[in-house]
Parts: C-alpha cells; sequence; structure tokens
C-alpha cells in the first residue's frame, strides 16, 4: 500500500487564495479613504459656503476652501455660484467641490477613476 504526501496542499492553496484577501483588504482601506475624503468635502463646503453668506467675496471662499483640504490641491476645484459681482442679499450662493479620485490606487494605471463632488446652498445675509 503507498502512502501519499500532501505536505504542500496547504501551502498551494494558501498561494491561491492570497491575492484574493489582499485585493478584498486593499479595497476596504481604499473606500474607507475616499470616504473620509467625501465627508471632509462636506464639511468644507459647508463652511465655505457660510462664509459666501456672510458676504465674503469668492477669491476668500476658494482660498479658505483650497487651506482647509487635506490632499492633492491640484485637481481640486471650487466653484462658486453665481459670482460675487451678481450677488445680492436674499439670493442664493452655492459652493461646489469636486476632486478627481481613484480607486485601487495600488493597481496604478489598472485603478478606477472616481470624481468625489460636494455642493452647499444658503442664503446670502
Amino acid at each position: 500500500m503507498m502512502i501519499r504526501k500532501e505536505d504542500g496542499q496547504s501551502l498551494v492553496e494558501f498561494a491561491l487564495v492570497l491575492p484574493v484577501l489582499l485585493m478584498l483588504v486593499v479595497g476596504i482601506l481604499d473606500f474607507g479613504r475616499i470616504l473620509t475624503t467625501h465627508l471632509q468635502m462636506e464639511m468644507i463646503s459647508q463652511e465655505s459656503v457660510r462664509m459666501g453668506g456672510l458676504g465674503r467675496g469668492d477669491e476668500a471662499i476658494r482660498s479658505y476652501a483650497i487651506d482647509r483640504f487635506d490632499g492633492d490641491t491640484t485637481d481640486f476645484e471650487v466653484t462658486v455660484t453665481p459670482t460675487e459681482g451678481s450677488r445680492k442679499t436674499g439670493d442664493y450662493v452655492t459652493v461646489t467641490l469636486t476632486y478627481k479620485e481613484s480607486f485601487f490606487d495600488v493597481l496604478g494605471d489598472a485603478s478606477i477613476p472616481y470624481t468625489l463632488q460636494s455642493q452647499s446652498t444658503i442664503r446670502v445675509e
């Protein structure tokens, strides 16, 4: 009777499952990073639009938002509508923040592009 050795079986199974487990962990961490950035943008847009509601200018609102953002500001856009010259008391001012991000960043060129956007509106006092 011949006895079969199965010493390497668990190692082969682990090698097959490891990439899936790593992608799952990286996906969870990356999703948390993107969610944190989105929540940060929500707070910044609310604070920035409040400045516009109090009569501050477009440049002050933009610089406030950019200074508060904790990321790469080259892909961070701040849009204020209507523009400073056409706002008057009783109108609504809207601040829109846009940030280009990528999901599964560890994949390099194969990462998934994603755009985060946050918008807040308030009445000018």
